[in-house]
């Protein structure tokens, strides 16, 4: 019997690579992985529905279910996970030294509905007081003029959001001091080379995030495998088969990050690392599945709802395909 022919736009990233490989087969599906980066999958996906299933922005998933549109489901697997802190980025001569200065502030962002930026101004509002309509935003792209949202939710009352001037970028308004700050999923180049007119808000920005998860147990999740629901809904088999071996494929990762005898990344102090952080977050660190990431999942909700993504707080089960949600015993 053929099997089911599958399209999944996703990024190269370790714990999905056994897919991309062959190592790790999704039952009943002749796949073809094509890894791109998430800035192009994301366009391709929502605007034009190019694939059968693909990485996807949480951010504008929530923003589209919570409008009513249904033409994606997600499974609970979640690619890309970052803590925020270190993404917001300062003028040096701004005088911003605490998060709380960033009141009455220019402040650059992507895209705001962008996951990343839902979460830092969430961070902002919940951790240090300061709310979306404390901020002066500008919307623009980090490093090429003329990005534009994706996915749009309502603003909330007393927000404003700005375009930047045409043919200007986030990166050279902040080191020209046109924007004060930038709360950026990607590093700016100004920051990469080193420029000293640009500096992270949180210097010390993972003992600052390492004290947020021992606080919260919150490790925040930036992007999830969605599926096309008319490819779903003509195999119901397929999100179950498809979350199982995206599943083994990060089992196949963490155990080739421990083979110490030859560090699988450019890292001299890798396997402490990984020690490090499981002593921190548990074995699991990056889990799969609704249940062991309910806190999270729960707070990016909240913050979606206050800033005005969804007109209601949407149920997270609603979110999910289904059969992914529990789990068969024998």
């Amino acid at each position: 019997m053929a099997k089911l022919r599958l399209t999944l736009a996703c990024g190269n990233y370790d714990r999905t690579r056994a897919l991309l490989d062959g190592t790790v087969q999704v039952e009943g599906v002749d796949l073809t992985y094509i890894p791109l980066g998430p800035e192009e999958t994301f366009w391709r996906m929502e605007h034009y529905e190019e694939f059968d299933a693909s990485e996807m922005s949480m951010g504008a998933y929530t923003v589209m279910r919570g409008r009513g549109e249904d033409r994606f489901i997600a499974i609970p697997v979640f690619p890309s996970r970052m803590f925020r802190h270190n993404g917001i980025y300062v003028n040096a001569d701004a005088g911003i030294e605490r998060p709380e200065d960033l009141k009455g502030r220019r402040v650059g962002v992507a895209e705001y509905n962008a996951t990343a930026a839902v979460w830092m101004r969430g961070l902002l509002q919940h951790e240090y007081g300061v709310h979306p309509s404390d901020v002066r935003w500008y919307q623009g792209g980090l490093h090429d003029p003329g990005r534009k949202e994706k996915a749009m939710g309502k603003l909330m009352p007393g927000v404003s959001i700005e375009p930047v001037p045409e043919g200007r970028s986030l990166n050279e308004m902040l080191v020209a001091g046109e924007l004060d700050a930038l709360a950026v999923p990607r590093m700016p180049n100004a920051f990469a080379q080193r420029s000293p007119r640009v500096r992270r808000l949180f210097p010390n920005f993972r003992e600052v995030e390492q004290d947020y998860y021992r606080r919260t147990g919150i490790f925040p999740v930036m992007h999830s495998i969605v599926l096309r629901r008319d490819v779903y809904e003509a195999n119901r088999w397929l999100a179950e088969s498809l979350y199982k071996a995206l599943v083994r494929a990060k089992e196949v990762c963490v155990a080739d990050l421990y083979h110490a005898q030859a560090l699988a990344y450019m890292l001299p102090w890798l396997l402490d690392e990984i020690e490090q952080t499981r002593g921190l977050m548990g074995d699991d660190y990056w889990a799969y599945g609704l249940e062991p990431n309910r806190r999270t999942l729960e707070a990016f909700m909240q913050y979606a709802h206050e800033q005005g993504l969804t007109p209601e707080r949407i149920p997270m089960e609603s979110l999910f395909a289904p059969p992914t949600l529990e789990e068969f015993k024998i």
